[in-house]
């Protein structure tokens, strides 16, 4: 733990790939740290065909580009370890891994992504993997020339479903809803509907998981007329959504009522010097695209962070003597004019440093400034106050 890093990136999914990019590209030392595979689960999407330049390809391929994309910067590392905690000392931060020790950084991106819902069906725990799945990519194989189930009426539901269909001899898809009323885009329903291999059951759901060794019989409950039946099924897939892998840093963060992280427009959360990206976030779409967009924003956003970081500390040394910082909008013309007369009342006193808050708003969100114009004043390092212009 004796170096320290400018950059480190918790997940190598799309987000934090193409942050390691962008990094890397401006010659910062950042550690990329994975649990298990790089791209996460876009790795179990067989085909990807809405990524710019890309007609077509595999999830897992596409990844595996963007791996060696941030791999081929030498001031990027990547390695594979599960990290137990974050925590923050002074300015700096300490990730905490399961095998490889701690490691030190100026500033952090969480790229934690989802993982599959779970329903706590009767049954569901004791069958995973044993006739309960929750990945057609990973396991579909495994039920060739078999009759299984498929619960949920998404996107993601309706289309494994069909990927679905190459492996077993039918697929019936349980559907919460009325006949007819699915929740995924019109042209996958569309599809599904002309699938000769994929069957319905409407307005229904699964009460109960049973079998022996495997998966032998689903419990299904109508939810309009209360009726239970039994049904003979050789498999359950589960596609009732994802939830985010940020239970480490709920008490660090800003989380929304599911956990999901909330970030500004520069991926920043309420931590200074503490991003997050891709599905973690609170984000309206999740898709490759807008996460490796998220990646780049937050690379060059802690890039900046750090720079100013630096900069206030190499200001504010014990013998810095009286240093005053000014805080304004250059926007308003107003307070342009008003700290150029700040600047003028306080000159030969005090050294002053203008803020833009447009550009330079780390000390003004650190000391949590109400307003603008304003002045930090510091002695030899140590602050004194903070005063609105018109107190000065």
């Amino acid at each position: 733990m004796d170096s320290i890093y400018d950059l480190i990136i918790v997940g190598g999914g799309p987000a934090g790939l193409s942050a390691a990019i962008y990094a890397g590209r401006s010659e910062r030392q950042t550690l990329l740290l994975e649990k298990g595979s790089y791209g996460g689960r876009i790795n179990d999407t067989y085909e990807i065909r809405n990524y710019p330049g890309t007609i077509v390809d595999s999830g897992q391929h596409l990844m595996e580009r963007f791996r060696e994309h941030a791999a081929s910067h030498p001031t990027v590392e990547l390695k594979r370890t599960t990290v137990t905690g974050i925590r923050k000392e002074g300015d700096l931060f300490v990730v905490e891994t399961k095998r490889r020790g701690d490691f030190k950084a100026h500033s952090v991106v969480l790229d934690l992504g989802t993982r599959p819902r779970e329903l706590g069906i009767k049954g569901e725990q004791e069958f995973t993997g044993h006739g309960v799945a929750y990945c057609a990519t990973c396991d579909a194989e495994f039920f060739k020339g078999k009759e299984i189930y498929v619960l949920g009426a998404g996107d993601q539901a309706i289309e494994e479903s069909d990927y679905l269909t190459g492996f077993a001899s039918k697929v019936t898809i349980i559907v919460l809803h009325e006949k007819g009323h699915l929740d995924c885009n019109e042209v996958a329903a569309e599809h599904a509907y002309k699938n000769p291999k994929i069957d319905f059951v409407w307005s229904s759901t699964v009460q109960e998981i049973k079998g022996g060794d495997h998966v032998e019989s689903l419990v299904l409950k109508n939810v309009d007329t209360g009726e239970i039946r039994e049904v003979k099924a050789d498999g359950l897939f589960f596609f009732v959504g994802m939830v985010p892998q940020t239970e480490m840093v709920r008490d660090m963060v800003e989380c929304d009522h599911s956990g999901y992280i909330k970030v500004n427009e520069k991926m920043e959360t309420n931590v200074p010097g503490l991003y997050a990206v891709g599905d973690c976030t609170q984000t309206f779409l999740r898709q490759v695209i807008t996460s490796a967009a998220d990646g780049a924003v937050a690379a060059v956003a802690s890039e900046r962070y750090v720079k100013e970081l630096n900069q206030i500390q190499d200001i504010l040394s014990p013998d810095s003597g009286n240093v005053a910082f000014l805080f304004y909008n250059p926007y308003s013309n107003e307070e342009i004019q008003a700290v150029g007369e700040l600047e003028k009342k306080l000159a030969g006193d005090w050294k002053i440093y203008r803020q833009d808050i447009t550009r330079q708003n780390l000390l003004y969100q650190n000391l949590k400034v109400e307003k603008t114009v304003s002045a930090a004043f510091y002695r030899n390092g140590v602050l004194e106050e903070v005063k609105a212009a018109e107190n000065c």
